[in-house]
C-alpha cells in the first residue's frame, strides 16, 4: 500500500493541513493538499498546498519568498489531518500569513469582539507584487 492511501482523502480529493513552527512550536497556517501537493511536499521538503480558489498547486512562498522548508510530516490518529513541522523562511520572524504577519492565527477574542494582538512584520503591499 502506498503511504498516501492510508490518508482518508474528503470527497473533493483533499486533506485538511497545519503549518507549525518546528523550534517555536507556534501554528501558523491551515491549508489543504491534494495527493500531487502531498507527494511533493514529502519529496521536496518544501510545502506544496492546493489552492481551492485558483485550482492549483501553491508552492508556499512562490510568490512572496516566505517559503516553507518541511522537518516532520505527521497524520493524525484518525488519518484525516496532516500536521507539517516547518521552518518558515523570507523573513525573520518568518512570515507565514498573507497579511505580513507571522501566523495567520493573529485575532484573539477579546471581550465579544476579534482583536489582532500580533504586529504586521512587513507591508502585504510589499510583499505582493
Amino acid at each position: 500500500m502506498n503511504w498516501l492511501d492510508k490518508i482518508k482523502w474528503d470527497d473533493k480529493g483533499l486533506v485538511p493541513v497545519i503549518a507549525q513552527e518546528n523550534h517555536s512550536g507556534d501554528v501558523l497556517m491551515f491549508a489543504w493538499m491534494n495527493r500531487e501537493a502531498l507527494q511533493k511536499t514529502a519529496e521536496l521538503k518544501r510545502a506544496v498546498y492546493f489552492s481551492r480558489s485558483r485550482n492549483k498547486l501553491w508552492f508556499k512562498g512562490e510568490e512572496s519568498g516566505h517559503v516553507q522548508t518541511v522537518h516532520d510530516i505527521r497524520l493524525d490518529c484518525d488519518n484525516d489531518v496532516v500536521l507539517l513541522k516547518v521552518t518558515q523562511l523570507g523573513h525573520e520572524p518568518g512570515i507565514a500569513c498573507h497579511t505580513g504577519r507571522h501566523s495567520c492565527f493573529f485575532q484573539s477574542l477579546q471581550a465579544d469582539a476579534w482583536q489582532a494582538t500580533d504586529p504586521v512584520l512587513k507591508d502585504p503591499e510589499t510583499i505582493y507584487k
